[in-house]
Formats: structure tokens, sequence, C-alpha cells
């Protein structure tokens, strides 16, 4: 296991949900052998146990409700999982894993402002205008833990 997991998720289908898929292929495409990079559509319960052995996590995923570009953020475990979905907020995952009894890797989140989601439709002009801004602070973040990206 890599000792930095990063999860992205998001529909790149979808328009400006697709920043998540986006930061991830880019920061895949850079081969750090210190990262894990998981994409998915949506986070889920198997996503805990992607977890194991990380000294870090970052999760990403695009939010049309925020007024910043990009918002990074320390992460902490929900009190609790809804049952409504299987679909999980990044602090749910981490509740999850908690209730299986393992240890909680220091997470955090990079919010990524997305302005239009429709069906079909690439990443937006402002979509990819805040996929540059969510980019320096993911590099700046991994170079807090000395991980260079190129």
């Amino acid at each position: 296991m890599s000792r930095i997991v990063v999860l992205a998720a998001g529909n790149d289908a979808r328009g400006d949900d697709g920043i998540g898929p986006a930061l991830a292929a880019r920061l895949a495409a850079q081969r750090l052998p210190e990262l894990t990079v998981i994409e998915a559509f949506q986070f889920q319960v198997e996503h805990a146990l992607d977890l194991d052995g990380a000294e870090a996590v970052l999760f990403i995923d695009a939010h049309h409700s925020q007024t910043e570009d990009a918002l990074l953020a320390p992460l902490v475990s929900a009190a609790r999982v809804g049952v409504a979905s299987h679909a999980l907020t990044p602090a749910e995952v981490l509740c999850v894993r908690r209730q299986l009894g393992e240890a909680l890797p220091p997470s955090w989140l990079l919010s990524v402002r997305g302005e239009d989601f429709r069906l079909g439709e690439p990443l937006s002009v402002g979509g990819e205008r805040h996929v540059e801004a969510a980019w320096r602070l993911l590099v700046d973040w991994l170079a807090r833990r000395s991980v260079l990206v190129a």
C-alpha cells in the first residue's frame, strides 16, 4: 500500500461532476510510488478498506454549493452513517472505518466548485479554471508530505 491514498469521486459524463476524475487522472499520470489514486463515481462503504496502511488520505469531489474555486480542509469522521443510499460522504467513509475498528488516518477533503452538472456535457470553462486552482492546492498538500509533483 502506498503511504498516501487519494480517493476522487465524480462522473465525467456529467459536466463539472468530472472534476474529481480529471484531477485523479492528472495525478495518476505522475506515477508517484507514494500514492494510490482511486477514482469512483461515488464514495462507497468499500472505500473504508482502501485506507488500510495509509499515512494520509485525500478525498476529492466537486460541489455546486460552494463559493471558493477550491477548498482544502481537514476531515473528521461522521458520528454515524445514513442509510438512505449506498453512496457516502467522505466523513461517512471514515465513520465506516471507525465502526470496523480500524485506525483513522489523517484525512482531508479537497472540495472543488462545480458550475454545470448536466448529463453529456464536458467540464465547463469555470470548472476547468477550478480544476487548476484545486491542482495548485493538491500539489502544495503533497509537497508538505514530501511528495514532489512535476
